[in-house]
């Protein structure tokens, strides 16, 4: 009778245990607490849309040149260096479009993450932070985030 409750009880552990090695790497939002990540690693997983409308791709092309550096491809974020905004946190009800253009221009504060304070960005003009923000925008949509 001992024997048959140690392999039960071993059994469940080992469940136990490749549930939560599974849960904690596979998950769509890799910035859960139990997520290991390389540095630089991308933090969200990001559907892309269907197309992209003529504004966004310009955005595009300034977010690649200027953004993805810290917020990674596709607004996905980077491990240990900028937060995805591909994020229910940047939802526009949350953080308004207006709020693009004052990050580039003043930098932000960290407040949400903890990845240290965004410097202002310089070279990006009122309409490449238009065209960036039209960008992330899409890219929510697409991820249910609106």
């Amino acid at each position: 009778m001992n024997k048959n409750i140690a392999i039960t009880a071993a059994a469940a552990l080992a469940a136990a245990a490749a549930y939560f090695v599974y849960s904690s790497t596979n998950g769509k939002d890799a910035t859960s607490p139990r997520a290991v990540l390389e540095p630089g690693a991308p933090l969200a997983e990001v559907q892309l849309p269907p197309e992209l409308s003529e504004t966004a791709m310009t955005g595009k092309r300034a977010f690649d040149a200027v953004c993805a550096g810290c917020h990674g491809d596709n607004a996905a974020g980077r491990n240990g260096m900028g937060p995805p905004l591909v994020h229910k946190i940047y939802e526009p009800s949350h953080h308004g479009d207006a709020a693009f253009l004052l990050a580039v221009r003043n930098g932000v504060r960290a407040h949400h993450w903890k990845f240290g304070n965004m410097p202002a960005q310089q070279g990006l003009t009122d309409g490449d932070v238009k065209g960036i923000t039209q960008y992330v925008r899409e890219l929510q949509r697409a991820n249910g985030i609106n």
